[in-house]
C-alpha cells in the first residue's frame, strides 16, 4: 500500500504544471468529448507507466540493493530540483488531431510522457518498492488526479494555482524522499 500511496503523491505533484497539463487543456478546448479525452490520458498513461515498472523492477534485478539506494535515492533528489524548472509548451502536433478526441489524447499523452518527470518518477518508484502493480496503479491514478480536473475546469483552475507554488512543494517532497531513501528508510530490495 505505501508503493501505491507514494506513488500517487510523488505523480500527481510532479504532474501539476507539467506540459501534459497543457496538453489537456488543449485537447479540452479542441474537443467536446470530455469522456473520450480522459480515456485517451488513462490509456496512454497506463501503458507509459506499465513500460516504466517494468523497466525499474528490471534494472533493480541487476544492481545491488546499496547501489539501488544510490541511485534511486539521488535520482529523487534531481528530480526534485528538475521539478523546479518549469516546462516549457514545445506546440502540440496537429497530425494527430484528425484521429478524434480518444486517438489524438492518446498518441500525444503518450509521447509527451516519454522521458517526462512523472515517467522517470515511475521507473524509481517500481525500482524502489519492487511493486509493479501498485506503481503502475497509483502513478496512474496520480496523473489522472491531476489532469481530469484540467478537462473539466480547464483555464478557471489553471489561473486559480500557483504553479511555483506546486513546483517548490514537489521539489522538497521528492527531495525527502530522496533523503529519506539514502538514510536507508523504506528501500526494500530483494
Amino acid at each position: 500500500m505505501e508503493a501505491f500511496l507514494s506513488s500517487t503523491l510523488a505523480v500527481a505533484i510532479a504532474e501539476i504544471g507539467d506540459k501534459t497539463q497543457l496538453l489537456a487543456l488543449f485537447l479540452a478546448a479542441r474537443f467536446h468529448q470530455k469522456s473520450a479525452i480522459i480515456a485517451g490520458i488513462f490509456v496512454a498513461t497506463l501503458f507509459n507507466h506499465l513500460f516504466s515498472a517494468v523497466l525499474g523492477v528490471w534494472l533493480a534485478q541487476f544492481i545491488s540493493p546499496e547501489m539501488m539506494k544510490w541511485i534511486v535515492g539521488v535520482s529523487f533528489i534531481a528530480v526534485g530540483l528538475w521539478l523546479l524548472v518549469p516546462d516549457k509548451d514545445g506546440g502540440t502536433d496537429k497530425r494527430w488531431l484528425k484521429y478524434g478526441a480518444f486517438g489524438a489524447t492518446a498518441v500525444l499523452f503518450f509521447l509527451a510522457e516519454i522521458g517526462d518527470k512523472t515517467q522517470i518518477a515511475t521507473v524509481l518508484l517500481a525500482a524502489k518498492y519492487q511493486a509493479m502493480f501498485w506503481v503502475v496503479a497509483g502513478s496512474t491514478f496520480g496523473l489522472m488526479l491531476a489532469n481530469v480536473p484540467v478537462v473539466f475546469l480547464g483555464r478557471a483552475m489553471m489561473k486559480k494555482i500557483p504553479a511555483k507554488a506546486v513546483r517548490t512543494a514537489a521539489c522538497v517532497l521528492f527531495c525527502l524522499l530522496g533523503m529519506v531513501t539514502l538514510a536507508g528508510g523504506g528501500i526494500a530490495l530483494h
